[in-house]
């Protein structure tokens, strides 16, 4: 592989600068999405499970997209499963360290189990080694599924959520502007990273795992911290629970429609397993707790600080 820059600096500078444009992105999508939710009469717990959810994903999106376009699948995958262990090690857990999440666990029963059971799903096709266009297929009908379910759920009729009213206009003026700063940072990110990539002697993978995924999930951060403040817990665990849904169904399964990829074995050996694992932490605390308490929340940290070493 030949770097796109002429000298590390720029390289840096670009990958930094991507990943600003893709957090810049992503904040102004999600902004005018829950505008545009709020204007529909949509409640905290379904904002957060898909609107909040689609919106803090599409950076992973645009990422995967000019990954996998470019020929750096790992780059894509890394990103991925790199993200949603940051969602839960990272996010999830600085979000309890600063307030106790207190969840109702029959109010996200069902997305637990799903983002549980679709990370296992993962894993099965991570052991065969390839992801094609049928499973793509697969995996966006159980996202549309997923959507209507979740829309037509009971906790949904929750009582609504505070949102100064904005203009359509506006509104669309934010969605067009964050689409824009997604595509222009994706293409930035991916080229500056890659470089950094071949100048360190890093794979693409773990550039994916590590830089890629605690980038995109910035926009999680910032819609986690601004729930704190809302006092809407249960928008910011649905945020995290539905967001590592979309990563895993709509970014794979929207990307294997375009561009399928082989897996690598080490994602399964090492990565897969940790965001399993991950995900069965928080579905097991809310089941018998019904919270994210700040120890869980301090386990958490730790056990991803372990495995950030682990990967550098």
């Amino acid at each position: 592989m030949e770097a796109t820059y002429p000298s590390i600096t720029i390289s840096f500078l670009a990958a930094s600068g991507g990943l600003s444009l893709l957090v810049a992105g992503g904040e102004l999508l999600v902004s005018g999405a829950i505008k545009l939710a709020a204007r529909m009469g949509m409640k905290p717990l379904l904002i957060g499970l898909t609107v909040v959810a689609f919106g803090t994903s599409m950076p992973e999106f645009f990422v995967s997209l000019a990954a996998n376009s470019k020929g750096y699948p790992n780059i894509m995958l890394g990103n991925v499963v790199g993200s949603n262990i940051a969602n839960i090690g990272l996010i999830l857990a600085i979000s309890a360290l600063l307030r106790p999440l207190f969840v109702h666990y029959t109010r996200l029963r069902l997305e637990l189990w799903a983002m549980f059971g679709v990370g296992c799903i993962f894993a099965g096709i991570t052991w065969w080694g390839y992801f094609g266009r049928i499973t793509g297929l697969i995996f966006i009908g159980l996202l549309f599924w997923y959507t209507w379910f979740v829309y037509r759920h009971p906790a949904s009729k929750a009582e609504a959520i505070e949102e100064e009213t904005s203009s359509y206009f506006f509104i669309i003026l934010l969605c067009a502007a964050g689409l824009v700063f997604l595509a222009a940072g994706s293409d930035f990110f991916i080229r500056g990273a890659v470089d950094v990539a071949i100048y360190f002697g890093i794979s693409d993978l773990i550039i994916g795992l590590t830089m890629a995924a605690v980038g995109t999930s910035l926009p999680e951060l910032a819609s986690c911290i601004s729930a704190i403040r809302r006092h809407q817990t249960d928008l910011l665990v649905g945020n995290i629970v539905g967001s590592n849904l979309f990563n895993l169904l709509m970014v794979f399964g929207g990307t294997a429609l375009f561009y399928p990829f082989a897996i690598p074995a080490d994602l399964l050996n090492r990565d897969v397993p940790v965001m399993i694992g991950f995900s069965f932490v928080l579905l097991f605390s809310i089941i018998t707790r019904h919270q994210v308490s700040r120890f869980i929340g301090f386990i958490l940290l730790a056990a991803y600080a372990l495995y950030m070493y682990i990967l550098t």
